[in-house]
């Protein structure tokens, strides 16, 4: 491999060189970069990205990203599908967002992800409640009985 000792990007041996760069300047070997002290692209990031959690439709996943975003955590969000059994057992290729974070911040990401579940689910149930209760003043309001059976015709 060849690389650009302006910007690091890698080319194939083919190459001469960068395109990356305006000044097109000529590409190094491997050996070239580390006698100018440079580091290689793969020297540069040594993040291990692990799942921190899943996500069931995007608008989740984006919240989910949000929320890690707040708090300095990097991410990727990686969508995917569930596998050819999932496929042949259930009949459905479901959609899924995978979160993957620094496996040096998975469990504090993890956390923060089962907080914000719990908190929609919460949110869901109040809502659920809430319309419940909405419905039954506007029964009240109308002046129909509650929980009584249709009139009969």
């Amino acid at each position: 491999m060849r690389y650009c000792s302006r910007c690091g990007s890698e080319y194939q041996d083919s190459v001469a060189n960068c395109t990356d760069c305006p000044t097109h300047p000529p590409l190094v070997s491997s050996d070239e970069m580390h006698d100018r002290g440079l580091p290689l692209p793969h020297e540069l990031d040594q993040h291990r990205f692990v799942k921190a959690g899943i996500a069931e439709d995007p608008v989740t996943a984006q919240v989910f990203a949000d929320v890690l975003e707040e708090q300095g955590i990097p991410l990727i969000v990686r969508p995917g599908r569930s596998g050819i059994v999932d496929e042949l057992t259930t009949g459905n290729l479901l959609p899924w967002w995978e979160i993957l974070v620094p496996d040096t911040s998975q469990t504090r990401a993890a956390s923060l992800l089962e907080q914000v579940k719990l908190q929609s689910q919460a949110t869901a149930e109040e809502a659920g409640r809430a319309a419940e209760e909405e419905e039954r003043e506007g029964e009240l309001a109308r002046g129909a009985p509650l929980d009584s059976a249709p009139p009969a015709i």
